[in-house]
Order: structure tokens, then sequence, then C-alpha cells
């Protein structure tokens, strides 16, 4: 396994560090670096902030398509959780849970609190990009995949896929999924890459519908129920996106998220196939009968990585060439998961105790 004796040590100031991924668990990161002083430069191939937690702007409606609401259990993200909602990024949803089968629909209560991003999901991890920018040595780079590492005498050099290089780097963190971040590693330091060879991935299709009209009353269901939980081969979660807040002027639109043994099973399936039948298998969990209202849109996105098989036994993982790994395919899938893993790989690589 990895080393992390005091990692980082002998870093200033003026040390340089590099961030693939600009997810929760690297931004997380990249905010502890940051706050003591370290360079940090962040890397994502998107148009914006997110990995999992981004959403799907429409004509008509905000989607969130990857993370619907979190929990908050460790007493530091707690604390986090409560500063975001102090910064009006974060509010407490849903009130109103359900879960279904083919029995009919009972109220759904595990007794957690859960918060969304204000107004949408994406809105958490913007808002820590943006308040990056008070500290003039770290910044973002979008739209930019790294393709490849190289290490030299002076540290760290890498290489998007436009042909640009970036650095040179004292110490390089990898927030992506295993897949990709072994993709960088193989010919640098064979023991990381074997840890995320260990960690396969689940994929998970989430789908959404955007309707003429909200939903029609069901028997004994709130009007404005929120969630619900789905006991269906196919189907794991809806979320009435337009229940969050901060989206009560947009019309009736639903996330639906497929259950993993099928996502793994159809993940290959095209995007309007996958669609249809998520969307059906919503239908075949309301009573006999009940009609949908005129759908505007109909489409799904594949998250080929969205969670780890199996949880590890780390949060991080860190090797004495100054290459590290964190996210949440490692410590677990929740939320709070990725950013804790961040933060503690941040404050480890500080000498800091976690």
């Amino acid at each position: 396994m990895a080393s992390l004796a005091n990692p980082l040590s002998t870093l200033t100031t003026a040390s340089r560090v590099a961030i693939i991924g600009a997810g929760l668990s690297g931004l997380a990161c990249a905010h502890r670096l940051a706050q003591h002083g370290v360079h940090v430069q962040l890397f994502d191939k998107a148009r914006g902030p997110g990995g999992r937690m981004s959403s799907k702007q429409r004509s008509s409606a905000t989607l969130d398509l990857g993370a619907q609401a979190f929990t908050a259990r460790d007493a530091r993200f707690v604390r986090k959780a409560t500063e975001w909602q102090a910064a009006g990024c974060v509010a407490k949803w849903p009130v109103h849970s359900y879960q279904a089968s083919a029995s009919g629909w009972q109220t759904h209560h595990d007794g957690q609190v859960r918060y969304c991003g204000v107004p949408r999901m994406s809105a958490i991890t913007r808002h820590l990009a943006d308040s990056l920018s008070p500290y003039p040595h770290a910044s973002l780079l979008l739209e930019t995949p790294i393709t490849s590492l190289e290490e030299t005498a002076s540290g760290w050099q890498l290489r998007d896929a436009h042909g640009g290089q970036h650095g040179l780097f004292d110490r390089v963190v990898i927030s992506a999924p295993p897949p990709q971040a072994q993709a960088l590693l193989a010919d640098w330091e064979p023991m990381l890459s074997a840890a995320c060879e260990a960690q396969p991935q689940r994929g998970c299709w989430a789908a959404w519908a955007i309707f003429e009209s909200t939903l029609p009353t069901l028997p004994h269901v709130d009007d404005d129920w929120q969630t619900l939980h789905a006991q269906h081969p196919a189907l794991r979660l809806v979320s009435r996106n337009h229940t969050k807040p901060g989206r009560e002027a947009q019309p009736e639109s639903l996330s639906l998220l497929a259950q993993l043994d099928w996502s793994d099973a159809h993940i290959e399936q095209t995007p309007e196939v996958a669609a249809r039948q998520l969307l059906d298998a919503f239908v075949s969990l309301l009573p006999s009968g009940t009609k949908l209202p005129a759908l505007l849109e109909l489409g799904a996105h594949r998250w080929r990585y969205a969670q780890p098989a199996t949880a590890s036994s780390q949060s991080f993982l860190y090797s004495e060439r100054g290459l590290s790994l964190c996210g949440d395919s490692f410590r677990g899938s929740r939320v709070e998961d990725a950013w804790l893993s961040g933060d503690e790989l941040g404050e480890a690589l500080l000498g800091r105790s976690v």
C-alpha cells in the first residue's frame, strides 16, 4: 500500500499542487491547501465544476442528474453544511418522501435530515470554486482534460487533450474515478494504479422527463410529494426537480435514477431507450389508469462510473513520488464521503493529523 508518512513536510507557500478533477473532493482538497498558502491549480474537463453534483440546464428546467440530496453525519461535514446554508447555496429538502412498490405507496422516513443545493446541486461546487478567488495562489482551469503526466527532475508536468502543457508541480492530486485515474498513473505509480484497479465502479443511468403540467393527484399521497424510493427492478429513485428550493417557477420535471444492477446490465443501451424504460417503470408504480401530462422532453445521461462497488478501507491514498488519490470512490458513495476524502487528504498533505 502507498505510504503516507509526513508526505508534504517540506512544502512551503512557494510549493505548487495540481488537482485533477473539480468535483466535491477535489475542491475540498484545494480549499484546505489554499487556506494554508499552498499554490493550487485545479483542472477539469467539463464546462463547470461539480462532477456527479453537476446539473443539466434545459430551456425550461434545471435538472439534477447525479446526487439529488445529501445527508450530514460526520461532525466536520455537519459544520460545512451549516456554512453552506448560511451562504444560501444549501437548504433542507425533501419534506414529503414516499416509497412505492407494486402494492402501493407509503410514506418514507429514515430519520435522516437531507439537504440539496439551491437553486441546483451544482450551486455547492460553484460556491466552492468561487470562494477560491480570494486566494491569489489558487485557480481553476475548465474544459481542460488532462491526458498524461510526466515526471521531470524539477517536478510534475501535465499535458491536456488540446496539446497544452501545465506545470511544474511539486505534487499531483487525482480525484477522478479510479478507471480514469489509473490511465494517468499506470506509467508512474504501479501501487496506486493497482489500488485503482481494485476499486471496480458501478454505472448508473439517470433519466429526466419534463411535462406540460403538474402530475395528477394520487390517492392518499400529498400533492407536493418530492421524492419516491422505488422498489422496481429498473428504477431506484424519483425526484421532482421543481419542488426543490429556488425552482418553484419551473414546470413539472422528474429525475429518474436507475437501479445499479439494471444500469450495469443496460450500460450500452442508447439514452433514448434507457429514458423510455425508466419512465415506463415510474408509470408502472402509479395507480392503474393514471395518465401523465403531455411530455415536453425525455432524455437520459449515463454515468459510467457512478459509485464504487464496495467502499475502500482508506479515505485517500498517497505515494512518496508525490501522487495522491481521493474521492468518494475510496471512502464511500455519499456526498459527505467525497468532501471528507478531499478535506482529509488536504490535511494529510499539510502534515496535519486527520
